[in-house]
C-alpha cells in the first residue's frame, strides 16, 4: 500500500459537513455509520474522516490545504466547488510563507479554512511581508481578521 495522510476532524453535524465534504471531495464516503464518515481519497492521497464530537475550539490548526501544479488547476477546481455549491474567495498573487501563489479559500461548517494553491515563486528572503496575522483582509468585498498565511498582495 502507498501511504498516505490521514486527517480525522470533529465536526458537529456530521449531516452538514458530509455535504461540504462530497461537494469538496466528489465522492461518497466510503464507510458510513452513526456519527462517523470515512472518506479515501485517490487524489490527493487521503484518508479523511469526519468524527461527529462538538467543536468547541480549533486549537492549534491553523488551516488544511490541497497543494496542486498550476494555476489552471486552482481554477478549475474553483470551478468545479462553485458548481457544487461551496463559497470560494480567491487570492491571487499572494505573498504566503515566503513564496508567491495563486490560490482559493474556502470554509466548512464547523469553521475549518481550506486552501487549494499552487506555489508560484518559492524562496522568497525572510525580509518580505509575510503571514501577518494580525492584519485585516478584504476579499470578495468581506473584510476579515486574518487567520492565516494569505493576507498579502504582491
Amino acid at each position: 500500500m502507498t501511504p498516505k495522510v490521514h486527517i480525522a476532524l470533529n465536526v458537529n453535524n456530521l449531516q452538514e459537513s458530509l455535504a461540504f465534504y462530497r461537494a469538496l471531495w466528489g465522492v461518497e464516503p466510503v464507510k458510513l455509520r452513526t456519527g462517523y464518515a470515512k472518506f479515501d481519497i485517490a487524489e490527493p492521497a487521503v484518508n479523511f474522516t469526519l468524527n461527529e464530537n462538538p467543536v468547541r475550539e480549533l486549537g492549534a490548526l491553523n488551516h488544511l490545504g490541497i497543494q496542486v501544479g498550476s494555476t489552471e488547476t486552482v481554477l478549475a477546481l474553483r470551478e468545479r466547488l462553485q458548481q457544487r455549491g461551496l463559497l470560494t474567495e480567491d487570492e491571487m498573487q499572494t505573498n504566503c510563507c515566503y513564496a508567491i501563489q495563486d490560490k482559493i479559500w474556502l470554509t466548512d461548517p464547523n469553521g475549518y479554512r481550506w486552501e487549494v494553491f499552487v506555489v508560484l515563486q518559492d524562496q522568497l528572503p525572510e525580509t518580505t511581508m509575510c503571514c501577518d496575522t494580525s492584519a485585516v483582509v478584504n476579499i470578495g468585498g468581506i473584510k476579515r481578521e486574518a487567520s492565516n498565511c494569505a493576507v498579502n498582495t504582491v
